[in-house]
């Protein structure tokens, strides 16, 4: 239960903040859940932000072209607009920047559902 709440808690930063991926930390999530909690994980599975991307990769191993194309307009938004808005130094700009980037080729490499 511990991990779970861990993970969930990294999981919802990762809705927030565009340099943290969601989907691995959910999927963690559910994983101990099941285990542990039953009843959680079928919370987990039909809420309403959440739910639909669990169930894909569960049933279906994979995530939804149109969710990859969402997550990734997000981290493009949230970082392009943390940059402008913020006073950065360069370096800090760039370690953004490369962190967002890898973020996004993890979206890329993730499976579609069968």
């Amino acid at each position: 239960m511990l991990l779970a709440g861990l993970f969930f808690f990294l999981g919802v930063l990762g809705a927030i903040l565009p340099v943290l991926p969601t989907t691995p930390f959910l999927l963690l999530t559910s994983y101990f859940l099941a285990r542990t909690s039953p009843r959680l994980n079928r919370w987990l599975l039909t809420s309403r932000f959440f739910g639909p991307i669990l169930r894909d990769w569960q049933q279906l191993g994979g995530v939804r072209p149109d969710v990859k194309v969402k997550a990734i307009m997000i981290v493009v938004l949230a970082v392009a607009l943390s940059l402008w808005l913020t006073d950065l130094s360069s370096t800090l700009r760039w370690i953004v920047a490369i962190i967002s980037l890898i973020g996004i080729g993890v979206v890329l490499r993730l499976p579609a559902p069968r």
